[in-house]
């Protein structure tokens, strides 16, 4: 099964320093069909202002994956940790028994980036965050792993579920396979460019599920940068 979901479909929200888009209820939009995707939880769409950003706030028992397109967030937390993650980057925070944190756009210009929830494995352990650099030209014309629950393996930031999050970059007419399993749930979106999944157009920023299918081909119309999520 392949779902297209337009981007021009999703709930919006514009509150000045924040334009942001939901994949999944989150916030004040609710709606029980679209409560998530397997172990998914949260897709968001956000570009943040210049000089602004989330306050401090608290989480607990949840898997948070940032993936900065442009611009560049810093990350400060009741741990101790700070960070400033640039474009291209990612970020990830496993909230356990719970943490605050606060994520502002400290650039002079907007910020956009995936804001990427993913259920827990692992509830009761200390929390923790960490940063990487991932060169786009590294994932030129195929999928590097960026976060997993098998980091080691993955050679990627580490998250307590079993799940991955994976990046391409694809020039025009460039295609990317994933081996997929059909019981599990993929999610993926092209930051930028239009392309083709199994021969199913998508635009820049629609949302694909797919579940199902044992082999994923994308195929970018345009250059395209792709975040895809792999989840039970």
């Amino acid at each position: 099964m392949i779902d297209i979901r337009p981007f021009a479909d999703l709930a919006h929200r514009d509150h000045a320093w924040l334009d942001t888009r939901y994949h999944f209820s989150f916030s004040d939009y609710y709606d029980p069909a679209r409560m998530g995707w397997g172990n998914l939880r949260v897709w968001n769409d956000d570009v943040i202002a210049s000089k602004a950003g989330f306050p401090p706030h608290p989480h607990n028992d949840m898997e948070i994956i940032t993936f900065v397109r442009t611009g560049a967030i810093t990350h400060k937390d009741s741990l101790g940790n700070t960070g400033r993650t640039g474009a291209g980057d990612v970020q990830v925070m496993s909230a356990g028994t719970g943490v605050v944190h606060a994520e502002y756009n400290l650039e002079d210009e907007p910020t956009t980036l995936f804001q990427i929830w993913i259920l827990t494995d692992r509830k009761g352990e200390a929390p923790d965050w960490g940063m990487r650099e991932f060169p786009r030209a590294d994932r030129a014309g195929k999928w590097v792993v960026v976060a997993s629950g098998d980091p080691e393996k993955d050679k990627a930031l580490p998250i307590r579920s079993d799940a991955k999050v994976l990046a391409a970059k694809l020039s025009a007419g460039d295609k990317a396979a994933y081996a997929s399993d059909p019981a599990r749930h993929q999610y993926l979106v092209s930051a930028s460019g239009r392309i083709r999944v199994n021969g199913r157009e998508a635009q820049a920023k629609d949302g694909v599920a797919i579940t199902g299918l044992d082999q994923i081909e994308v195929e970018a119309v345009d250059d395209a940068e792709i975040v895809m999520v792999d989840a039970r």
